[in-house]
């Protein structure tokens, strides 16, 4: 199923292909934590940016890996380069329309991220 997404305001805009019914992480790291980020981790072949790239800034920090992706005017994180799965993209289900008919939520321990990374890794593929 093809899914829109966006910010908030609507200048960021994309698509994502996933299932009817898909299985996210809620993640218990400092950032995540903060901004109730739902991960749907998707290979990037299943992601397409319609339009907005001009209005998103990047935001690393720790190793560097993650490419965390926000809007310049309502600060929304939309989507995002995971470190986990730097081959993929991590979409915030609270950013989609329509929302899948099914969602199962998981909880990720990411404040012990090293230990427990290898349990998504496979999402990208």
């Amino acid at each position: 199923m093809i899914y829109q997404g966006s910010c908030h305001c609507g200048t960021i805009k994309f698509e994502v292909e996933a299932p009817e019914s898909v299985e996210v992480e809620n993640c218990n790291c400092s950032i995540c934590n903060m901004t109730g980020f739902l991960h749907l981790i998707v290979p990037l072949r299943d992601f397409r940016l319609i339009s907005g790239e001009e209005n998103l800034t990047t935001y690393t920090f720790n190793t560097g890996v993650a490419k965390h992706k926000f809007c310049k005017t309502c600060g929304i994180k939309p989507f995002y380069v995971p470190r986990s799965n730097p081959d993929g993209m991590d979409i915030n289900l609270r950013c989609l329309t329509p929302q899948p008919a099914s969602v199962t939520i998981v909880n990720f321990d990411g404040q012990n991220w090293e230990q427990h990374a290898h349990t998504i890794a496979h999402k990208s593929l």
